[in-house]
């Protein structure tokens, strides 16, 4: 007999978060960070580090770590990240990340 709606084994959805705290300031989805990845755990780290980006997510996995989903500003197939397609979005954890200056931060009191 089949088993309809969802299955049991599957976890709940997590909801995604509309803020974190990095060095003093909220961030959310939309504003403009510097990649500063400080373990070099992978060639992409190494590519993508003083580049800008975009947050485009922010997510916590299941052992309750948060991670910014970010797509790179001069990545010409930005638009892929925004759609969530693999190769153009990439994770970063809030430590690996510096804030920028920028005037959407400014706008909301926070700079």
């Amino acid at each position: 007999m089949p088993l309809y709606g969802k299955p049991p084994w599957e976890p709940e959805e997590r909801p995604t978060l509309q803020s974190v705290h990095v060095n003093g300031l909220e961030l959310s989805v939309g504003d403009r960070v510097r990649l500063a990845p400080k373990r070099q755990a992978d060639a992409f780290d190494m590519f993508l580090a003083g580049r800008t980006a975009t947050i485009q997510a922010i997510e916590r996995d299941f052992e309750n770590r948060i991670h910014l989903a970010v797509t790179v500003d001069d990545d010409p197939g930005q638009d892929f990240g925004i759609d969530r397609k693999p190769g153009h979005r990439f994770f970063f954890s809030p430590e690996d990340i510096e804030p920028l200056d920028d005037s959407s931060i400014e706008q909301r009191g926070e700079a």
